[in-house]
């Protein structure tokens, strides 16, 4: 499964889920940008986590009230 946070300094919330998670299929090099930034929320299923901040891996790190490290 492809990271879309293996750039980040630090390791998003366990809870983060984004689509390509669910599907298999490889990247089409012939399709400009692939539409898989979507991210949510595992715990609220929501685009804004429990604590209202906005789901994404640059967002979902330590010092959040509802971060869940990696383990």
């Amino acid at each position: 499964m492809d990271k879309p946070y293996s750039n980040l300094e630090h390791e998003p919330c366990r809870l983060l889920r984004w689509k390509a998670m669910f599907i298999e299929a490889e990247t089409d090099p012939n399709v400009p940008a692939p539409n898989d930034q979507i991210y949510w929320c595992g715990q609220s299923l929501n685009c804004i986590g429990p604590d209202g901040g906005i789901a994404a891996p640059g967002e979902c790190r330590p010092g959040r009230s509802c971060y869940d490290e990696l383990t």
